[in-house]
C-alpha cells in the first residue's frame, strides 16, 4: 500500500483529493492541514489531520495541494524530511518552472494539472453537466516527470488519475510545456480575450440590445465558432465572416501577441505566481 502525504488536505482542491484518496484501498491517505477551520472540514469529510513532520518524513509520495505562493517556502520544509526514493507532486507547473522546489538528486519531482471537463462532452447527468472543474464530470490532464526514474512516471500518472477522476486522457508534456499551457495559452492569451469578450456583449447591451438577446446571440455563436476553429465541425466560415474576423483582429489584435510564448516571458508569469510581482 502506498502511504500518501497531502498537504492543505483542508482546501478547496485539497479536500476533493483527500476524499478521492481515502476512498482507494491502494493509498493510506495523511492528511496535513494546519487550519482550524480546513480541519474541521477534514472532520465533517470523516477524515483525520495528521502530523505534518511524521507525514514528511514516512510518506511515500508527497502532494502538495497549496497556494503557489507558499510552495516554496512549504517545500523548502517538507523536501528535506522526505525519505529516499519517494515522490513529490506538484499541481501547477509555475513553482518548479521557476525553480521553488529545492534541488535534492534522490526524490523524484512529478507535476501535473487537471485540463477541466471540455467544452465539447457526452455528459449526460445534469450533475455532470454542470461540473466545470471536474470530479463529476470526465476529464483530461497533463503530466510531467520533472526529475526521478522513468518507472516513476507510470506511478505518478496513475496517483494523478485518482486525484483528478474520472480522467479519459493523461497527456505526457514537460513542465516547461505545461508552463506554456498555463499560464501562458489560458491565462495569459485566453482569459484576456474572453474578458473582451464579456466587454463586448456589454458594449452592445448599453447601445441598447436586451442583455437576454445578446448573450443568447453570443453564445450560440460562441458554440459555432469553436466547432469550426476546432475541428468538430467539418465546415468553414463564410467569406463575409472571414473578411470581419480580418479586420478585427487588425483593430484589436497587437502584431506581436505571439511573444508572451518566449521563454522570458513565461518566466516572467510563473515568477508573478509564485512571487505576488509584477
Amino acid at each position: 500500500m502506498t502511504k500518501i502525504a497531502l498537504f492543505g488536505a483542508g482546501g478547496k482542491i485539497g479536500l476533493r483529493i483527500a476524499r478521492t484518496i481515502s476512498q482507494d484501498q491502494n493509498y493510506e491517505g495523511l492528511f496535513v492541514e494546519p487550519s482550524e477551520a480546513g480541519q474541521a472540514r477534514l472532520s465533517e469529510s470523516g477524515l483525520a489531520a495528521a502530523n505534518a513532520d511524521e507525514a514528511a518524513q514516512t510518506a511515500d509520495v508527497v502532494i502538495l495541494a497549496v497556494p503557489d505562493l507558499l510552495i516554496g517556502k512549504i517545500a523548502s520544509e517538507v523536501v528535506p524530511q522526505m525519505k529516499s526514493g519517494a515522490m513529490l507532486i506538484g499541481l501547477d507547473p509555475a513553482a518548479p518552472h521557476s525553480g521553488k522546489l529545492p534541488p535534492r538528486a534522490d526524490i523524484t519531482y512529478f507535476i501535473t494539472h487537471p485540463c477541466h471537463p471540455p467544452v465539447y462532452n457526452d455528459e449526460t447527468d445534469l450533475a455532470a453537466r454542470t461540473d466545470y472543474f471536474g470530479g463529476i464530470a470526465k476529464q483530461n490532464i497533463v503530466c510531467a516527470l520533472l526529475q526521478g526514474p522513468e518507472e516513476h512516471y507510470a506511478q505518478g500518472e496513475a496517483i494523478a488519475r485518482q486525484m483528478f477522476a474520472p480522467v479519459m486522457n493523461a497527456h505526457r508534456v514537460t513542465v516547461e510545456q505545461m508552463a506554456l499551457l498555463e499560464p501562458a495559452l489560458v491565462e495569459t492569451v485566453t482569459i484576456p480575450l474572453m474578458m473582451v469578450i464579456r466587454e463586448a456583449l456589454d458594449e452592445v447591451v448599453e447601445r441598447g440590445v436586451p442583455f437576454e438577446a445578446a448573450r443568447d446571440f453570443l453564445l450560440g455563436h460562441i458554440n459555432i465558432d469553436i466547432a469550426i476553429l476546432f475541428g468538430f465541425l467539418n465546415v468553414q466560415f463564410s467569406d463575409g465572416a472571414k473578411l470581419a474576423a480580418q479586420r478585427g483582429m487588425e483593430q484589436i489584435i497587437k502584431p506581436d501577441w505571439k511573444q508572451v510564448f518566449e521563454p522570458e516571458n513565461v518566466m516572467k508569469e510563473v515568477r508573478a505566481i509564485t512571487e505576488k510581482s509584477s
